[in-house]
């Protein structure tokens, strides 16, 4: 396995869904801060401010940009990212799946809204992993993510985080979003430093803290899969809105769009 994890990380991640990584991208930080100075001065198709008006700050999120910024894929292609990944997921390949830029401005209270990840995604699979990685040192704007909700038996409905709408038809497959704190669920935030990471399952449910400081909360995530990922058809549009791929229910991700970014020889 690499240097950066042991097999308690691998244990912890395949029990809890959650872990912390320490140093993932510490030799990318200024890079990925230099990605996300040119995302946020040129957005892509995808960008979005998360505020309703009279909400102080700034929410600006963006995704799927990595073929345009040199930066990201650089990270993507060279960074330990894809092999601790491999050895998290417990797979002989990571593949890729997209980037995703979060940047919550000094004075930005607005929560990140509780969901899980996957119930958005086209893709299937239990190997999956995100990576949220801070760019700046966090104390109190941090990720929050519930131990193991990633084995509960349904998953939660996805909402659009401005209008607070329904992702999809709300039916029996989905639970409502809960609401941790009341419920009084397990927990897990760690204060970070620049190029820590949090990795956790597709299906952890997670939201972060407002950013009351006085300093930015720039963060990166990058989203993987690994041997047993297939495309799945979901009851609407996906998020991200991929179209045009061409792919059927049951097929591995198309290597063009979605390349393997490590693989175990």
């Amino acid at each position: 396995m690499h240097a950066l994890i042991t097999q308690d990380h691998i244990d912890a991640y395949q029990k809890t869904g959650v872990v912390l990584v320490k140093n993932l991208f510490a030799d990318y930080v200024d890079k990925i801060r230099a990605g996300i100075e040119t995302n946020m001065n040129e957005p892509g198709q995808y960008a979005a401010e998360n505020l309703k008006e009279g909400e102080g700050g700034r929410f600006f999120d963006d995704y799927c940009n990595w073929t345009r910024i040199a930066e990201f894929e650089d990270v993507i292609r060279n960074s330990p990212a894809g092999e601790v990944a491999a050895d998290l997921m417990m797979s002989d390949c990571t593949q890729m799946f997209h980037e995703h830029v979060l940047v919550k401005e000094p004075g930005t209270s607005k929560p990140t809204p509780w969901h899980q990840d996957g119930p958005y995604y086209f893709v299937n699979g239990n190997q999956n992993v995100s990576f949220w990685s801070p760019m700046d040192r966090v104390i109190d704007a941090t990720l929050r993510c519930v131990s193991a909700s990633h084995l509960w038996p349904k998953p939660v409905l996805p909402t659009r985080w401005l209008s607070e709408e329904n992702f999809y038809p709300d039916d029996d497959t989905y639970m409502a979003v809960p609401d941790p704190d009341a419920e009084g669920m397990p927990i897990v935030e760690w204060q970070m430093e620049p190029g820590d990471a949090v990795a956790f399952h597709y299906d952890i449910l997670h939201g972060a803290r407002g950013n009351n400081s006085d300093s930015r909360r720039r963060a990166f995530s990058l989203r993987l899969v690994g041997d047993d990922a297939r495309y799945v058809q979901r009851p609407g549009p996906t998020s991200p809105p991929f179209t045009g791929h061409g792919m059927k229910e049951g097929e591995k991700l198309r290597e063009d769009w979605f390349p393997v970014i490590y693989q175990n020889r």
